[in-house]
């Protein structure tokens, strides 16, 4: 019924239908797989995790012929080393609504312990399932006592690791990553692994189904070849392979059948509104607005709306940019507008601080995202994204130049100085700027900082309209041009003119003063797309232009 009502049943031999792609799949190319070690898209299958980890030694992190090096934990009688598993977390997001997956992974925990498996003691193992009904079926099934057993204890329900939120390592697991530049690795069962984003610590993360995650707490390390090498060894001492604990469909389907039932749904999610007794405690004022709180560090009124006007002004001209940032292919959202933890040693950081917020206390950026003067602080501020103002190879961290006074600060410190002085500010990026989640952030930040426009060789498409929406205007370069093959160094000024007339995809110059007073106009191609897009950003963004046709 669904089918046709979608105008998708297929009637007759279908002679009439014409598919402009026709795609095969052979099941037999189906292979257990995984992905990383920084990119959702990065699959790599089971059996080649521990070559593309050697790879990625040496073209991502720069440390070739360390594979082997192993460093003493102090206090422990374990050691350390490149590709140890710091972190397995079956975390909310995307598959734990399956409950095959997680009945999967509590069935491989029962058959490891039977064995005498255990969890290796420098991996930190959680669980953190989307949803309460998997806490109940994995309780009743009893697979949860088996979970527990390898360290995998219920921590709560919602978005944990994938986050940021998987909480400190253990101090000394954490100081010798440090100490000895460990490129250290997380398993978990999320849908995002971009840097800085699980944790600070652990640089090499990936994404995996959640018995994976259980796999590789027993075997801890991303070195091994689990479809080959021995996972552990028995209370015999005989060596178990990953075959020998892996449940089979049959068992997985049998579990479902009989502990997955309607009648769990049912009962958590009959009052799903009404929420639990901490919920109901919450005081809420009346009133048809909501009363914002000058003294929360949590939640401030933004700035979007101050000074408006009942007309939008138009786009004004770009003369005399500063360049804020040169950024490198495949900037992605996370860099831009940082998921994680908050560094005190940090704008952010020093905000909480100067608001009486203890490092204990600051929680991280998704939580603190209704606070404007803390994501501001956050956005550029990732600690693996690199500037290539400060140096070749750039500098990693969210630091940027100042000019004409060539002070090295805080990207942030530096756009709010810039904005003191009048100073409008570019950004130049490579190829796919703004990959990854459609973190609304990484605009709103970008505006927030005073960037005028982005100039890349090319956009992730969410990201491009986020821009657009806040009113801070996309151009790219044409083939072949590139911000190094323009030589910046970012101490140049740059004037885009024409804008207040923009039509959609216009070709435009870019006049760009060089340090040594030398001038070069560059093409480039806006990238507001549509006359709808040329409607927000005249109003200054799409929130300004939503108001304004409510006022009218």
């Amino acid at each position: 019924a669904y089918s046709k009502a979608q105008g998708m049943w297929r009637e007759g031999d279908g002679s009439d239908l014409v598919f402009t792609d026709t795609l095969e799949l052979d099941l037999g190319d189906v292979v257990p797989a995984m992905a990383g070690p920084k990119r959702p898209e990065g699959r790599i299958p089971l059996e080649n995790i521990a070559a593309g980890f050697a790879g990625s030694m040496d073209a991502d992190y720069r440390k070739p012929g360390q594979l082997s090096n192993r460093y003493p934990v102090e206090g422990t009688d374990f050691d350390l080393g490149h590709g140890d598993v710091a972190i397995a977390a079956i975390t909310s997001c995307t598959n734990t609504s399956n409950p095959s997956v997680l009945i999967a992974a509590g069935l491989l925990a029962r058959n490891a312990v039977a064995k005498g498996l255990k969890t290796k003691p420098w991996v930190k193992t959680s669980l953190a399932p989307g949803s309460q009904v998997v806490g109940e079926y994995l309780a009743k099934s009893g697979l949860q006592a088996d979970l527990d057993k390898l360290g995998f204890n219920l921590v709560g329900f919602g978005c944990t690791t994938c986050i940021g939120n998987s909480g400190p390592l253990p101090a000394p697991i954490s100081k010798t990553i440090n100490d000895k530049g460990l490129i250290v690795s997380g398993v978990l069962s999320g849908n995002r692994n971009f840097e800085g984003r699980i944790s600070p610590d652990v640089q090499a993360n990936y994404l995996a189904s959640p018995p994976l995650v259980v796999a590789y707490a027993l075997a801890g390390s991303v070195q091994m070849d689990l479809t080959k090498e021995p996972i552990g060894e028995d209370q015999n001492g005989k060596p178990v392979y990953l075959k020998d604990i892996w449940p089979t469909s049959h068992e997985i389907q049998e579990f479902i059948l009989k502990y997955v039932t309607r009648e769990l749904y049912e009962s958590k999610y009959a009052d799903v509104f009404k929420g639990d007794a901490n919920w109901q405690a919450v005081q809420v004022p009346p009133g048809q607005t909501y009363a914002w709180d000058d003294n929360s560090t949590y939640v401030q009124n933004p700035p979007y709306f101050v000074g408006m006007g009942k007309t939008g002004a138009g786009i004004s001209d770009i003369k005399g940019a500063r360049v804020l940032g040169l950024f490198g292919d495949k900037i992605t959202t996370d860099h831009i507008s940082p998921a994680g933890s908050i560094k005190a040693a940090s704008p952010a950081g020093s905000y909480l601080i100067g608001h009486g917020v203890g490092v204990a206390d600051f929680n991280q950026y998704g939580t603190r995202r209704g606070n404007h003067e803390v994501m501001m602080r956050g956005t550029f501020a990732n600690i693996r994204i690199r500037n290539h103002m400060l140096g070749p190879n750039g500098k990693e961290g969210g630091y940027t130049i100042h000019y004409p006074s060539k002070e090295e600060t805080s990207i942030y410190d530096a756009a709010m100085q810039y904005k003191a002085e009048g100073v409008p500010l570019v950004i130049f990026a490579g190829v796919e700027y703004g990959n990854g989640s459609s973190r609304d952030w990484a605009a709103k930040g970008t505006n927030l900082l005073g960037v005028r426009a982005v100039i890349a060789q090319s956009f992730e498409r969410i990201h491009r309209s986020n821009l657009v929406g806040m009113g801070v205007i996309p151009f790219v370069f044409e083939d072949g041009t590139t911000w190094a093959s323009l030589e910046l160094k970012g101490d140049e000024l740059v004037t885009i003119e024409g804008l207040a007339d923009i039509k959609p995809r216009e070709r435009k110059i870019a006049k760009v003063t060089y340090g040594d007073g030398t001038v070069r106009d560059i093409p480039i191609i806006c990238r507001i797309d549509t006359l709808d897009e040329v409607v927000y950003v005249n109003n200054g963004g799409i929130l300004q232009t939503v108001l304004r046709d409510l006022a009218a």
